[in-house]
């Protein structure tokens, strides 16, 4: 009998159990599932002022440059030891001389030919006086005082010649011996010792070491970020330019000035080339070596000012020119800004935003107005 009920009672005691569990466990709370809420990155933006720049690229040319020509033949028979390709020399010294007998020979012909002249004036002057002397007694024809006047005359334009003949003899001489017209350098010589060179004939290029100078393109639109008045600065304004080049594996830097612009605007490639000028190229200051002709050089172009602007990355510009900003309650609003200019990344801005605004920086899909966000601030942030 007790077999028969045994296996109700452990169902029983099973449903007893059970009940005890349900009504003594601990009891669940229910929540509300977590708002998707996008977590972004912002920067709070800051009013400043910075000066626009431009970029270009040029190489490194003398600005004054001649091929060394004799205004007389002969042969060298002098050559300094600076008349070679890469020498360096300075002003009014002696780079090579030609044979000089000859000149010197033409300039003694000269001059005996004026002492002759001089002579002869003498005696016309004597002659003529003596004539209008007789002509005022009337002791002389008519005839004779106009040969005496005639012969003075010639006498006179000889003599004059004879000056002249003199004058260019010695200078002839003194082109036998060739001088540097300025502080330069060899840029090649073509001629050598004992060579005989005609008149007119290149011995060697030349160029001035006092300044040189850059062409740089730049395109019509970056004229307006530059400070037109640097087209007229004068000498000693010296940091409207940086140039930039690697020269023996390190990177080195040199201030210049634009002196002038070529004038004219390429009507294929909208470019304009300023010329930037540097004094004394081959002076050597705080190790930094020379600026050598033909260096290829990276310039930096500085231009105007601009007052309160606010820079931002250029990933917080979205189509049509917006930013999204976040307000105090944490939720997007989206603004419309000016851009002056994108440059290395950043986006330059004259209007829309102001000083303080906190700017999304990361990239949100199907963002609106009024989204409910979640934010956290970049700390870094890139200067234009």
């Amino acid at each position: 009998m007790k077999e028969r009920y045994f296996p109700v009672l452990i169902v029983v005691s099973g449903i007893i159990i059970g009940l005890l569990i349900l009504f003594t466990g601990p009891s669940l709370e229910p929540r509300a599932p977590p708002e998707n809420k996008p977590l972004i990155r912002t920067i709070t933006a800051t009013s400043e002022t910075i000066r626009l720049s431009s970029t270009a690229f040029g190489t490194v040319s003398p600005r004054t440059e001649n091929e060394l020509i004799p205004e007389v033949s002969g042969s060298i028979i002098y050559m300094s030891p600076s008349l070679v390709s890469g020498g360096f020399f300075k002003k009014d010294d002696l780079l090579f001389s030609i044979e000089p007998l000859d000149y010197e020979v033409a300039l003694e012909q000269s001059i005996a030919a004026r002492e002759s002249a001089k002579s002869e004036l003498e005696n016309a002057k004597r002659n003529h006086d003596r004539q209008i002397n007789l002509a005022k007694r009337q002791s002389i024809s008519e005839s004779r005082k106009e040969e005496a006047i005639n012969r003075l005359r010639f006498a006179e334009s000889a003599h004059r010649e004879a000056n002249a003949r003199v004058s260019l003899a010695r200078k002839n001489l003194e082109r036998t011996k060739i001088r540097a017209p300025y502080d330069g350098r060899v840029r090649n010589e073509k001629v050598d010792l004992g060579q005989f060179v005609n008149r007119g004939q290149s011995v060697a290029s030349i160029y001035a070491i006092d300044s040189a100078e850059i062409k740089l393109p730049v395109h019509d639109r970056e004229l307006a970020f530059l400070d037109l008045s640097l087209f007229e600065t004068e000498k000693g304004e010296d940091d409207s330019v940086i140039l930039k080049a690697n020269f023996a594996g390190k990177q080195h830097t040199w201030n210049a000035r634009i002196a002038r612009t070529e004038g004219e605007l390429d009507a294929r490639t909208r470019m304009i080339n300023l010329i930037a000028e540097v004094e004394s190229p081959y002076s050597v200051k705080d190790s930094r070596p020379p600026l050598t002709i033909g260096l290829f050089v990276e310039a930096e172009i500085l231009g105007r000012f601009v007052e309160d602007v606010i820079v931002v990355p250029q990933s917080a510009i979205q189509e049509g020119n917006l930013v999204y900003t976040v307000n105090e309650k944490n939720r997007l609003e989206f603004k419309e800004v000016e851009i002056l200019r994108m440059i290395n990344g950043q986006a330059v801005t004259t209007g829309g935003l102001k000083a303080g605004d906190t700017i999304c920086i990361s990239a949100l899909r199907n963002a609106e107005p009024g989204m409910q966000i979640r934010t956290s601030t970049n700390p870094e942030r890139q200067k234009n």
